[in-house]
């Protein structure tokens, strides 16, 4: 296994608090029950490297896209550059970003796997969030994976603007890909899955499944209260509340959820009809790679101005138009070079 290092800056600590019934609980030996309070069963938040133990095989994961990294391309400051708490946040949690992406296997069957950290700024998706996420759905486009993406975030990175909300829509996409593959996606919710994070990948799962009482959600329940102008139930957004609602397939406890994944992919990897996709030109010109990477990479250099922003945005929109969208058993995407003038 490719080594995965997480350190916190509460390391020497050696007890914590139980977040529901203050249960004093000692560190070493709530780690070994995957998180989970010795006394009321209550859920506490894992760190991406540690879910991605639990989940998959010994030796089996293989990371991919490790070291993108954010960029700041609208200078954003509050009490803090957003430099500054990119850079604490990695330090703390030995992350590039909110999310890890990989391969894996779990009872010896191959998936793509992504797994978000709500440590790393709240698990906010920023453009390398997204960038990664629909990297690792490409790779698994193409080979023909199985997808299991695991959400714990806060939504979108607010200090990214723009940049940030468009993964929406641009991992959505990226998805319907997949599945005109009929590929399987299973989206794992945990507490807490919130705003553009709920309202685009973590609800597009053939099957979703939740941790007990995770908090999910797109507004904060004091919003929706003041906009109705009515009071709500005291389970209201909770993944119990959800499934009662149609919302979500199923609830499993955490001590459970590698055994019902490993139920779910041995039905599922019998089905006659899953076929690999085909994305052409993916290792060189993917579709993620094309628009906003491109810029993404370039805003920051030395000398990078309005004018090499609309020569590059010029460019983008010539070779986008070209994209053939041809609809058969599976979707093609073909990349065009540029028409000769």
């Amino acid at each position: 296994m490719n080594k995965m290092n997480y350190t916190s800056s509460k390391k020497d600590k050696l007890w914590t608090r139980c977040d529901k019934c203050g249960t004093i609980l000692y560190i070493k030996h709530l780690k070994q029950n995957k998180r989970v309070c010795f006394s009321c069963g209550f859920h506490l938040q894992m760190s991406a490297s540690e879910r991605i133990l639990s989940i998959l095989d010994f030796n089996s994961w293989q990371s991919l896209n490790t070291f993108v990294s954010a960029g700041d391309p609208l200078k954003f400051h509050d009490q803090k550059l957003y430099t500054e708490r990119l850079y604490e946040s990695q330090k703390r949690t030995q992350l590039q970003d909110a999310i890890l992406t990989g391969t894996g296997c779990i009872q010896n069957i191959p998936v793509a796997l992504g797994v978000m950290d709500f440590q790393f700024m709240g698990g906010s998706m920023g453009s390398v969030v997204g960038e990664k996420i629909v990297r690792l759905i490409e790779y698994a486009t193409h080979n023909g994976l199985i997808l299991i993406l695991i959400c714990a975030s806060g939504g979108a990175r607010m200090q990214e603007g723009i940049f940030s909300l468009m993964q929406m829509a641009k991992i959505a996409a990226a998805l319907q890909i997949y599945k005109k593959s009929k590929l399987l996606y299973i989206s794992i919710l945990t507490s807490p899955t919130t705003g553009g994070v709920t309202a685009s990948f973590a609800m597009l799962g053939d099957l979703i499944f939740a941790e007990p009482n995770a908090l999910i959600g797109f507004a904060g329940r004091r919003v929706i209260e003041q906009t109705l102008q009515e009071k709500l139930p005291d389970n209201f957004q909770t993944s119990e509340y959800l499934l009662d609602h149609g919302l979500l397939d199923l609830i499993i406890p955490r001590s459970f959820f590698k055994h019902a994944l490993i139920e779910t992919l041995n039905f599922y990897k019998y089905a006659s009809f899953q076929s690999c996709g085909k994305i052409d030109l993916l290792f060189f010109n993917s579709i993620s790679l094309i628009s906003e990477e491109t810029i993404r990479r370039l805003i920051n250099k030395k000398g990078f101005s309005t004018v090499c922003y609309k020569q590059i945005q010029n460019e983008l929109v010539s070779e986008l138009k070209q994209f053939k969208l041809k609809n058969s058993s599976f979707l093609d995407l073909n990349i065009g070079k540029f028409a000769k003038t």
